[in-house]
């Protein structure tokens, strides 16, 4: 695993939240629809999301805690940061990237039951 991963699996989810949810009320959506699209990919419930946040868990501890990550992830395609989510071969930044496509989904204002898959 490179060195660069590795700074990104270090960081704490606590950090990007708030980046997450700064990036969709600027382009008019919420908290609760950022949250709700976390917990869809990670099986996440509020308390248990808000529980990562306190404790300031890294983003490998975040994913490597979830409950489930949602069986349709698969159906998640497109390019972040510059690469294909569904061609990312590390699992754990693959999942990193899932959830930075949704978020830029929401930000976007796309439909919801399209971001979740429905």
């Amino acid at each position: 695993m490179d060195a660069k991963n590795q700074r990104v699996f270090a960081m704490s989810f606590a950090s990007i939240y708030p980046l997450y949810i700064q990036k969709v009320e600027k382009k008019g959506r919420t908290k609760a629809e950022a949250d709700e699209v976390i917990c869809w990919l990670t099986g996440y419930d509020e308390v248990g999301l808000q529980k990562q946040i306190e404790d300031k868990v890294d983003l490998q501890t975040f994913f490597a805690q979830a409950p489930e990550v949602n069986p349709n992830v698969s159906l998640i395609k497109g390019v972040i940061c510059g690469y294909r989510v569904e061609e990312i071969e590390d699992e754990l930044m693959q999942k990193i990237r899932y959830m930075d496509k949704l978020i830029d989904e929401l930000a976007k204002g796309k439909a919801m039951e399209k971001i979740l898959r429905k």
